[in-house]
């Protein structure tokens, strides 16, 4: 019997099987994407008039799909990643769009919003996971993420202005162009689990650019002075503290250190003053005022019960605020006006304007999610032993994105975010990790390797009799 040279029958192979080290350069598709995602997350061309004129967003999409067309073998299988429930999920929220929109008190101003904003985040999510073929494709698009959450630091740094508001002067950050301070924890918290992943899984360079912007996200939660970023990040915290993971608890617990020394030193006049009124929410006008957080969102549940399947409509929570809401109705033309106000809380959002139907499909995005990458995160534990290809990356990929979720959750509940692209592009994240590895098996088999047992062995071949001579 003649094995093949370097591997012996039983063991794995001491090197991983894949790609050489020297790995594929990006093709223009996903390097479009890359930076498409970049703007779409970090909006740094609307600091830019000549820029933001030239409309880089809707450009790069088009290029992106034209360039897709000419080349699918840069696609993966539409049935490989079209079955995967994420992406279903994605394309049942669409569909719930619509429907909400016909549905809906006003079928003109949903149709405008699906076909102006919502269908770019739909095609972006579908681009991604069309695209991630394995790992490298999958860090490849965590990056641009991350560089996007970098170029968001710098500009609240050293862009973006401080000034005071509230009677009580605490100061924040002002003047973000299309996000606000609230807003943009949001997207920072999404991004601070990929921060952690490309750290994990990269060399100096990208260890020390990770780093430097996790120590920048901390800073930049402490001045924009959101009580829900504040607890996205304790959740945050807490879960990377209480997971099970390879990583040290010293050297957790040393990370988070860094990141809650910058929240402190970065922290403006007031801030933990605000931070307190989290343990007393009696005490807070979103307790009492007819428009603060609770009674908005009091009134989004009672849209929910009026219109129990599709909701009143994608994006017409500050319609039906002015129109069919008690307030609206009471109005006399002696009082003053009502204020058209934006749910300001995601969950609370999908379930008025999407009814049962969109809600249930959205929270199972952050659910589902999670519980996918957790289990993935299982399966490839026993790769990782092997020294299987990638492995790494999905492996550590698996065990950071949960976080990014998490703290995405708890910040989104005080913001309207159901419609906006972090979740989307996370959940697209998810379905490249789950096609990847689905596909690893197929793509060894056809270098004439299988997987048995998370082991890889090489097949056998017997060698042909030879002839004895006297």
């Amino acid at each position: 019997m003649i094995s093949q040279p370097g591997l012996v029958a039983g063991r794995a192979p001491r090197r991983p099987v894949g790609p050489s080290p020297k790995a594929r350069r990006h093709d223009p598709l996903h390097v479009a994407l890359f930076i498409l995602i970049v703007l779409d997350v970090s909006r740094v061309h609307a600091h830019y008039p000549i820029l933001a004129a030239a409309r880089p967003m809707q450009l790069l999409a088009g290029c992106a799909l034209f360039y897709a067309l000419l080349n699918p073998k840069l696609l993966v299988d539409f049935r490989s990643w079209s079955r995967l429930w994420p992406a279903r999920v994605v394309a049942a929220l669409g569909i719930t769009a619509c429907l909400s929109a016909i549905f809906g008190i006003s079928f003109g101003a949903s149709a405008k919003f699906i076909l102006e904003d919502y269908v770019k985040v739909l095609v972006l999510a579908f681009l991604l996971m069309a695209t991630i073929r394995d790992g490298r494709d999958l860090a490849f698009y965590a990056w641009a993420y991350v560089v996007a959450c970098g170029i968001l630091v710098w500009m609240a740094l050293f862009v973006f202005g401080m000034s005071k508001v509230g009677q009580e002067g605490i100061y924040r950050l002002q003047n973000l162009y299309t996000y606000d301070s609230n807003d943009l924890c949001v997207v920072l918290l999404a991004g601070l689990g990929l921060c952690l992943f490309t750290f994990q899984t990269s060399g100096r360079l990208g260890k020390a650019a990770s780093a430097i912007i996790m120590i920048g996200i901390g800073d930049v939660m402490a001045r924009s002075g959101s009580r829900g970023g504040f607890l996205g990040l304790v959740a945050f915290a807490a879960l990377y503290l209480l997971m099970p993971t390879k990583t040290s608890v010293v050297k957790r617990m040393v990370g988070l250190a860094v990141v809650a020394i910058a929240l402190q030193l970065g922290s403006p006049e007031g801030y933990w003053h605000q931070m307190q009124t989290v343990l007393a929410p009696k005490e807070d006008y979103n307790w009492s005022s007819p428009t603060g957080r609770r009674m908005v969102a009091k009134r989004g549940i009672g849209y929910m019960m009026s219109y129990p399947v599709f909701g009143v409509g994608i994006n017409n929570f500050p319609r039906a605020e002015g129109t069919i809401s008690q307030r609206a109705k009471d109005w006399r033309p002696d009082m003053p006006g009502i204020k058209w106000i934006a749910p300001h809380d995601s969950f609370i959002q999908t379930g008025a304007e999407m009814g049962f139907v969109g809600v249930t499909l959205w929270s199972s995005l952050l659910v589902g999610g999670f519980f996918s990458c957790w289990q993935l995160r299982r399966k490839t534990r026993g790769r990782l032993a092997a020294g299987i290809a990638d492995t790494k990356v999905l492996h550590q990929f698996c065990e950071t994105l949960p976080l990014s979720l998490v703290g995405f959750a708890v910040s989104a509940a005080f913001v309207s975010f159901g419609y906006l692209d972090p979740i989307y592009i996370l959940t697209a994240l998810v379905v490249g990790a789950m096609g990847s590895y689905r596909a690893r098996p197929r793509r060894e088999s056809a270098r004439g390797v299988t997987l048995r047992g998370f082991v890889e062995r090489t097949s056998v071949r017997r060698s042909p009799p030879t002839l004895s001579h006297p």
